[in-house]
Order: structure tokens, then C-alpha cells, then sequence
């Protein structure tokens, strides 16, 4: 079996192995050759070769994003390990173990004007969780470092960067390992739940309660806890798309409910504690509304981290969400209250207002929206673009058996077709990514890579441009507006489908869309449907929308 001769190199490959790390993600270059050396010749590592560093990292991301693992992505020295920056901050911010390894240049190589080189310590100290700095010198405490890294990016669900300084020779190679390495065991955090009776006390006591829930992954939450939820009428549970949690008495698209309520309604919905738990919150209305009418409590659940999105947390239970509610729920907490019942007759009626807006208007974003989410089939797992895309998806209820995704740590359009490549790759079933133009000729590389799974199909909406500029506040229709927001365009990704061997078929009317739908989640051969919707409606469209279910 071949090995670096390097031994830091060795060190490496041998704690990789060693802490169960299975999936390694490789840009090619020269500086790392050792690291591809040992991971590639091992049958334990499933090595991917992808020449973007940007989308490499994405394509990671999207692979712990599904095993919940640590995945590893190694590039060269230079200005590739800078590429790998939107997915850091993705994960770093979405709890998502990544591991960076970068090879760079030694010490005495650094700053004297060598090729590829740059300053690569602590490029990443904002947003990651770790940073170790190895020596070829010193293996020992390396191998330490080493070991630090991946126990973080484990227990604590995020990214950590190893940094890895590579003398020549780069390519020499031995039959065996020349050094061992110890392994340090995770030091597992067994935090024993507080006293809860108090909040207990005054959860029951209180007539108006608010349970608001951002990104989790499906099946995170036990059933049982959300059925308490549910049962309650003094509380209210407002889902989001990537909460992946329903009930007939909770409440998704909540920008349909509360968008159109006026000031005394708003005043009426005020809870008195809001409890919060899961990722980043999408809707920006119920933040103005939270952030307006404020809680007199705000309790968020996460073992990690609790952001003051609404300006007045007030407490952070510091456990796994299933953790809290089972000390939380061991008594009976249902309060009689009138809160939840007129809010669902409310829900009912926006609903039917809902389906009457979707016959009355033309063909248009709002209308293509509301077909593909009725076509997706069963069990499906369903990868989202941001910008646009997320927020149409949440004003419609889903199919309770799909899977939502979206990287909303940092909400950024680039990415989201890497991300989605990598997650389906580990994936059983069909993916479906659903994205938008600009997002998706961004991040247009994410198809040059091998990996790309024959039941993957990719739903892209061209609209021409970027269509949420029409909808935020601003001047629209000048040359100003048209080249520097919206950037208007005349693309498609006939091409670029032809070139990476994707099967490519478009629609731009609603009935040759419903025709085209039919098929399309079928056969053994990756595909994407590019939808063309008219650019200067579709604003129109939408906005016209809170209006008409008001």
C-alpha cells in the first residue's frame, strides 16, 4: 500500500482514518500532493476530485449536510484556500463540521515573494470553530492539533481549518508508515438540565405563547413533543420551510398569515413568551412583527449558540432540543386560552384566498411555484436556492414526506447547485434542486465534477434577472436599476447542460410546464427544466398577492 513519505503527511491520513472520517473532497494542486497521495490510496477514505475550489467546499458542505459527519476538503497553497470562504462562513453559521486542510509553503518560504503563496494562518479566524497550525517539525504536538481540530468540528458542528506546511520533495512515496499517531478521545459535554419548574410555571401561566422554528433537519424533534405543542391552545407554532416539522395545527407560509394584519391584530397576536428553537428564521415579516410587539420573554433551545434576533432574549436553555422538552413536558402544561382558535379559522381563510388568487392570475413565478411543489413525488428531497426561490417555497405548504434544505447561514445565492450535488451524492433518494437564474449561472462549475447522481434533476426558473430586486423597494424599470440590481439577461443553460451531458428541457407556458412536469422526475439520466417566466410580471404578481388573501 502507498504512503506519503512525508510523515507529517502520514500523521494526517493516519487520524483521518483513525477518527472516522470518511468522505475527502481534493482540488487538485501541487503543494497538497502528499495529502491527495495518502487519501487517495486509501480504501477507507471516498475521495472526490473537483477543480473549483468554491464549489468543492459547497459540494463538502452539501455531504456533511447530510451525514452530519465531519468532511474533509484539501486544497493547494495560495489564493485556492480563499475560495473556500463562502462555505466556511455557510457552516460556520448553519453548524455544519467542515474540515479545511490546506497545504502551504514553510515558514522560511512565506513572504519572500515564492509563487502561490500567501498569509494562510488564521485566514478563517472569524468563522471557524478551530485553527491548527502543524509543523513538520514538532509531529507530536501536531498530531495534538490535529486532534483538537476534529474533535471540535464533531461535538461542536462546524468548521475548523488545518493548515499544513509541506517541504519538498511533494510526490515521494513508501510501502509503509514511518510514524503512528495517538488518538485523543472527544470530550463530550454531559451538561445536566437546569431547574426548569420555574419557566414551567410560567409557560402554564401564561395565556399567550408563541413557538417559533427555524431549519432542522427532518425527524429531529419527537413526535410526542410537537403533539404537546399542538394540543395546546394558548400556544401558537409558526414553521418555516426548512423546519421540516408538520401538524395540522401548526402554522407554515407564515408571511400568508400575518403579512396582510393590520395594527390591532398584530396587537391581539403579541405572545407574552416567545420560545424559539432550530437554524436562522427566512421570514422577515415575523421578525418586524416580533421585533415591534415584543415578548415579554424570549426563551431560545439549542446547545450550542442563541442568537437575539428579536432584541429581547431573555434565556438560554443550553441543551438539544429533545433533551429540554422531555424535563419541560414531564407535568402537563395546557392552558385554556382562546389564543390559537381564532388564528386558525384566520389560517383557513387565507388558504382559501390562497387557491382563489392562483385561478384569477396569469402565467407567472407565483403560478410555476405552485405547480412544481405539487409535482415533486413523495420522500423526495428537495434542495433550495436562496433569494426568490426560499421565499415563494414558503408561502405554499409542502408535501410532509419532503426533505427541505437551504443554506440559509449565510443566505447567499452562491453555492446552492454545488451544495445540492453534494448532498444528493450520499443521498438515497431523488434530489430536487429548485433555483433561480443568477443563482444558478453563479454557481454554473457546480456541474463540472463526476459525481453528479442519475435521479438529480434541477428545477431552474429564469426570470431574466434578479427578480427579488423588483419586489424590494426601489426605483424599477430605469437603466440604472435594470443593469446594477436586477442585471438583466438574455442566458440560458441550454449550453451549459450539453457541455456537462445533463438532459435539458424548457417551458415558458403553463401548460406546456404541467406537460413537461409529467415526465420529468423520471429515468435514469440527470436532468434540469429550465423555466422561462416573464420578468417585468412577475413583481406584480406577488405583491398584488398580500392584497388579494387580505
Amino acid at each position: 500500500m502507498n504512503y506519503p513519505k512525508n510523515q507529517l503527511a502520514q500523521t494526517i491520513i493516519q487520524l483521518f482514518e483513525l477518527k472516522g472520517i470518511k468522505h475527502i473532497v481534493i482540488s487538485p494542486g501541487s503543494r497538497n500532493a502528499p495529502l491527495t497521495i495518502g487519501f487517495t490510496n486509501q480504501k477507507v477514505f471516498t475521495c472526490y476530485s473537483i477543480v473549483d475550489e468554491r464549489c468543492a467546499a459547497f459540494f463538502a458542505l452539501g455531504i456533511a449536510q447530510q451525514t452530519q459527519e465531519p468532511v474533509a476538503v484539501v486544497c493547494t497553497s495560495g489564493s485556492a484556500l480563499l475560495n473556500y470562504y463562502p462555505a466556511v462562513a455557510e457552516a460556520f453559521y448553519s453548524d455544519i463540521p467542515l474540515v479545511v486542510l490546506s497545504a502551504d509553503r514553510p515558514q522560511h518560504l512565506i513572504g519572500i515573494g515564492d509563487g502561490q503563496t500567501i498569509n494562510q494562518k488564521n485566514v478563517f479566524a472569524n468563522h471557524v470553530l478551530y485553527e491548527a497550525n502543524l509543523s513538520e517539525s514538532h509531529l507530536e504536538q501536531s498530531a495534538i492539533e490535529i486532534n483538537k481540530a476534529l474533535n471540535t468540528s464533531k461535538t461542536q458542528c462546524g468548521p475548523v481549518h488545518i493548515n499544513v506546511p509541506f517541504s519538498e520533495p511533494l510526490y515521494d512515496m513508501v510501502d509503509a508508515l514511518t510514524v503512528t499517531s495517538d488518538v485523543l478521545s472527544e470530550e463530550i459535554n454531559n451538561r445536566e438540565i437546569k431547574d426548569v419548574s420555574v419557566y414551567r410555571d410560567q409557560w402554564k401561566a401564561a395565556k399567550r405563547k408563541i413557538v417559533l422554528v427555524g431549519a432542522n433537519l427532518p425527524n429531529a424533534v419527537e413526535q410526542k413533543y410537537l403533539d404537546c405543542l399542538a394540543t395546546d391552545n394558548s400556544v401558537i407554532v409558526f414553521t418555516e420551510t426548512t423546519s421540516n416539522l408538520h401538524h395540522e395545527s401548526f402554522f407554515p407560509s407564515i408571511d400568508k398569515i400575518i403579512a396582510p394584519l393590520e395594527t390591532d391584530e398584530f396587537e391581539a397576536l403579541q405572545p407574552d413568551i416567545l420560545l424559539t428553537f432550530g437554524g436562522l428564521i427566512v421570514s422577515k415579516k415575523i421578525k418586524a412583527f416580533l421585533r415591534n410587539y415584543q415578548p415579554k420573554a424570549h426563551w431560545h433551545v439549542d446547545a450550542k449558540k442563541a442568537n437575539d434576533t428579536f432584541f429581547c432574549l431573555t434565556q438560554h436553555f443550553k441543551h438539544d432540543v429533545n433533551v429540554f422538552f422531555n424535563s419541560f413536558f414531564k407535568k402537563a402544561l395546557t392552558t385554556e386560552s382562546h389564543y390559537k382558535s381564532s388564528l386558525l379559522k384566520l389560517k383557513s381563510r387565507r388558504g382559501e384566498r390562497h387557491q382563489q388568487y392562483l385561478k384569477e392570475i396569469d402565467y407567472s413565478d407565483f403560478t410555476v411555484f405552485d405547480e412544481i411543489l405539487k409535482s415533486i413525488p413523495e420522500n423526495t428531497m428537495l434542495q433550495l436556492g436562496n433569494s426568490s426561490t426560499i421565499r415563494y417555497t414558503q408561502l405554499f405548504d409542502l408535501n410532509p414526506s419532503l426533505k427541505v434544505f437551504c443554506n440559509r447561514g449565510t443566505s447567499g445565492i452562491d453555492g446552492s447547485t454545488s451544495t445540492a450535488i453534494g448532498a444528493a451524492s450520499v443521498h438515497a433518494n431523488q434530489t430536487v434542486l429548485i433555483t433561480g437564474d443568477l443563482s444558478f449561472f453563479y454557481d454554473s462549475n457546480a456541474l463540472w465534477n463526476n459525481y453528479i447522481p442519475k435521479n438529480l434533476r434541477i428545477i431552474l426558473i429564469n426570470n431574466g434577472g434578479g427578480g427579488i430586486f423588483r419586489i424590494l423597494p426601489g426605483h424599477k424599470n430605469t437603466e440604472n436599476f435594470d443593469e446594477y440590481f436586477e442585471t438583466v439577461h438574455d442566458l440560458n443553460a441550454k449550453s451549459l447542460c450539453e457541455m456537462y451531458k445533463i438532459d435539458y428541457v424548457s417551458t415558458s407556458t403553463q401548460d406546456s410546464l404541467l406537460e413537461t412536469l409529467d415526465g420529468f422526475y423520471q429515468g435514469n439520466h440527470p436532468k434540469l427544466l429550465e423555466i422561462f417566466t416573464p420578468r417585468k410580471r412577475n413583481d406584480e404578481m406577488l405583491l398584488n398577492y398580500f392584497k388579494f388573501i387580505k
